[in-house]
Formats: structure tokens, C-alpha cells, sequence
């Protein structure tokens, strides 16, 4: 009798331990999703600025090239027939 008895004590230490490791996992888990939430928001907004400073780069590119020299004059009209054929693309797209 006593072996049934220390073997449901066993059994419960047992448990016990397993749903105190289950109740870590789970405060665990939390705290990893709060985090991977806060980098993939961080990932994004870096995205974002990334992205505005490519626009940004662009910009000045296309500004340094019309201010340019004698010898990107042709760049220069490429560069402007570009942004007309954009600006075209656009008034088509808002008209439809």
C-alpha cells in the first residue's frame, strides 16, 4: 500500500513540476511574440525609411543631373523625357 501511495505522490511532484514548466513556457511564449512584434514593426518602419531615402536618392540624382554640366546635358534630357513619360502614364491611370 505504502508503494501506491508514494508513487501517487511521485506522480503528483511530477505534475506539479509539469505545469509549473507549462505555466513558464506560456509567460515565455508571450514575451517572444511581444517581441517579435516589436522587431517586425521596427523591420517595417526601417522598410519605409529605406525606401523614402531611395526616393530621396532618386530625387537628387534626377536634381544633380538638370543642374549638371555641359556634358550631362544629354543625360539630362533623357532623364526629363522620363519623368514626362511617367507624369503621361499617371494622367492615363487617373483618367480610367
Amino acid at each position: 500500500m505504502s508503494n501506491t501511495v508514494e508513487a501517487i505522490h511521485l506522480l503528483e511532484d511530477k505534475l506539479k513540476g509539469l505545469l509549473s514548466n507549462y505555466e513558464f513556457l506560456i509567460k515565455e511564449n508571450e514575451i517572444l511574440l511581444q517581441s517579435v512584434s516589436k522587431l517586425q514593426h521596427q523591420v517595417l518602419e526601417k522598410e519605409q525609411l529605406l525606401e523614402q531615402q531611395g526616393k530621396d536618392f532618386k530625387l537628387l540624382k534626377i536634381a544633380k543631373t538638370i543642374e549638371g554640366s555641359d556634358n550631362s546635358t544629354r543625360d539630362t534630357k533623357l532623364k526629363i523625357n522620363a519623368l514626362i513619360r511617367e507624369i503621361d502614364k499617371c494622367i492615363v491611370q487617373l483618367s480610367e
